[in-house]
């Protein structure tokens, strides 16, 4: 019996003739919050579109419980079981409360269940104070709020989010995604969100599936797509700021050197004389010292460099390094402020050959 509430076989869409989705492959498991990332245009929003049935396919299959979703009638009672929520929260103009309690009308429930439910969704988005105003009046949170709380007063078994948060400041979209977050947990729907936001994706998610060119080209754990990225294109997507090329010089007891320009990294891994690797290395793994820690470090790779570039990154400052190569680290304001670094300074950065992800060249 499988756990798989969605299943995709060669699933196609084209625009004008052109193919915008190709997806051999694909399933959801119940109660499993999967984020979509990828550039703009890599086809994110259009698998929403297309698991939902709002957008007609060329080719492929989708499976809900096992079950085809094949016919008109098939599609109708799918999409009873199913929301979706937009980067626009399209609500009527009409009250919050007629707004939460629209899709409950429709489907013809009760007066009393349609009360308690509406009640329980503006409550969970906290929201209840705003029943009884115009959806006219509310704020970009306040909408996005209400937008959520009607597809969840619908109770459906998955529910799609098409960036609800893109529109919203900082402060606002925190909040409302602990709110997500919780309610999410709570009620064990399956969860299909496109984001651009790393950090909430790491935050929220069972499984992220990176998209590139309308596929899906990587697809596992947070942690797993984020440090063993595939492919030098999810490298870069996903935040591995230093990506060198460069060929193994030696290998041994699990370890492998490999020349980058004029230099040599040791990386945890298995190659063969001659290969051509990408040496990837998340700037948070690179450590930043004034005085040269070779004897004092478990690193195997420690370079003298010079500070070339200085950026605010949120709650961390990125030095750009020059070793011989470019070299990116993430520093804590405080350890920034300890280590007074400047644009042209000599220090010494260090990192361990665990923290190299080798992937082949392929040319």
């Amino acid at each position: 019996m499988t756990d798989n509430i969605l299943t995709i076989e060669n699933l196609k869409v084209e625009f004008g003739g052109v193919s915008v989705l190709d997806i051999p492959s694909f399933c959801i498991k119940e109660k499993e919050f999967i984020s979509l990332i990828g550039p703009n245009g890599s086809g994110k929003s259009t698998l929403l579109l297309a698991l939902s049935r709002l957008l007609k396919q060329v080719g492929g299959r989708l499976f809900f419980r096992s079950e085809e979703i094949a016919s008109r009638a098939d599609a109708l009672r799918y999409r009873r079981r199913v929301s979706m929520v937009f980067q626009e929260p399209l609500l009527f103009d009409t009250t919050v409360y007629r707004n939460v309690a629209s899709g409950l009308k429709i489907r013809g429930l009760g007066s009393h269940e349609i009360r308690e439910r509406v009640t329980r969704y503006l409550a969970c988005f906290n929201i209840e104070h705003l029943a009884h105003r115009s959806a006219r009046k509310l704020s970009g949170g306040e909408s996005q709020r209400a937008s959520l709380a009607r597809a969840f007063a619908m109770e459906p078994e998955v529910i799609f989010l098409d960036e609800p948060f893109s529109a919203l400041d900082p402060p606002t979209r925190h909040a409302l995604t602990d709110d997500l977050e919780k309610i999410v947990r709570e009620t064990g729907i399956t969860t299909l969100m496109v984001t651009h936001d790393q950090s909430e994706a790491l935050r929220m998610s069972d499984r992220i599936a990176v998209m590139q060119d309308g596929r899906i080209v990587q697809s596992g754990t947070p942690l797993a797509v984020m440090n063993n990225p595939v492919n030098e294109f999810v490298a870069n997507f996903v935040g591995m700021d230093t990506i060198l090329e460069g060929k193994v010089l030696k290998n041994g007891q699990g370890f492998v050197t490999v020349a980058v320009f004029d230099k040599e990294i040791d990386a945890l891994g298995t190659a063969e004389t001659g290969d051509c690797l990408y040496c990837c290395i998340r700037p948070e793994n690179v450590t930043i010292e004034l005085t040269d820690p070779d004897d004092l470090t478990s690193a195997r790779n420690v370079f003298p460099a010079v500070i070339r570039d200085i950026f605010s990154v949120g709650p961390f400052l990125k030095v750009v390094l020059d070793c011989g190569f470019n070299l990116t680290s993430f520093v804590t304001r405080e350890a920034f402020a300890v280590l007074d670094l400047k644009e042209g300074m000599n220090v010494f950065a260090s990192f361990k050959a665990t923290a190299v992800h080798l992937i082949p060249c392929r040319k």
